[in-house]
């Protein structure tokens, strides 16, 4: 493992801090929220729109889908990220534009957040959450997630991926965006107070320690003017899976997601393949 770039709980802490570095970096939850909104509302009023399916048996265990004109071409699923502490479905759903322009339903889960479960129960749920959403739309199936989102389909992909192989030979791409791929320095923060990462979950749970699965076709995307450490964390990616890493010039850690609701953004292109 490479050598760790800080040493102290207050430089980790600040390592992941992203709002603050951002300009109105704390205006963008709600920004977010209301885009969602207002998005969910035009879909559902075109009977598009399909809310809370279960997938578990807990309250978050559910997933929003959402339907393109016409009969689906395919599934993508996001993940949503929030240092699987934050965040719902529900702040999201304006990102399945893209997708949805070119034919292709788009599923949103919810997962049950830290403390409440480990991370290593958060993959199981996004695996099962796949699962279920393939049965609804046949065809193939692309996953993207965000900064945890980005940590849980590259968990997807990896050798120890908790997909049934049913289910995995019709993943045709991931693109995991500004993910946590190493959860080791996350056990010096005091965000672990929360997330409750020991040794053995981290070596478990960190897809940089892990090799991809056989037939995973993953990219990695991050945004140039994020903080260092997570073009460190996609670095690890491209150097331990020798995967196609994209460093996307003047995006950051919120708006480096954003491409996902524009159709002919080089991010939608990347994750369906065209």
């Amino acid at each position: 493992m490479a050598r760790m770039p800080y040493t102290t709980t207050a430089e980790w802490d600040d390592a992941y801090t992203n709002g603050a570095y951002i300009e109105n970096g704390d205006t963008y939850p709600q920004r977010w929220a209301a885009d969602a909104r207002a998005f969910r509302a035009r879909i559902d009023a075109e009977g598009r729109f399909r809310g809370d399916i279960p997938y578990g048996p807990h309250v978050r265990n559910r997933f929003d889908l959402f339907l393109p004109r016409g009969a689906a071409l395919g599934l993508v699923v996001f993940v949503h990220g929030g240092y699987w502490l934050r965040f719902d479905k529900s702040s999201w759903s304006h990102l399945a534009a893209g997708p949805l322009e070119h034919g292709l339903a788009v599923a949103m889960p919810s997962y049950v957040l830290c403390p409440q479960a480990r991370i290593a129960e958060i993959t199981q749920q996004i695996a099962a959450a796949i699962t279920v959403a393939s049965a609804e739309i046949p065809g193939l199936i692309h996953l993207a997630g965000h900064s945890a989102g980005g940590h849980l389909v590259s968990r997807m992909a990896s050798d120890t991926s908790p997909l049934g192989p049913d289910v995995f030979e019709r993943v045709r791409k991931i693109v995991s965006i500004s993910g946590v791929h190493d959860l080791h320095p996350l056990m010096h923060t005091t965000m672990n107070e929360t997330l409750r990462i020991d040794a053995a979950e981290a070596a478990a749970e960190s897809p940089a320690l892990l090799r991809p699965r056989n037939g995973a076709d993953i990219t990695f995307w991050v945004g140039a003017d994020e903080r260092p450490e997570f073009l460190r964390q996609t670095a690890l990616m491209k150097r331990a899976w020798s995967a196609p890493t994209i460093v996307e010039q003047g995006l950051n850690h919120f708006t480096v997601v954003e491409g996902m609701a524009d159709r002919n953004h080089p991010l939608v292109e990347t994750l369906l393949g065209l």
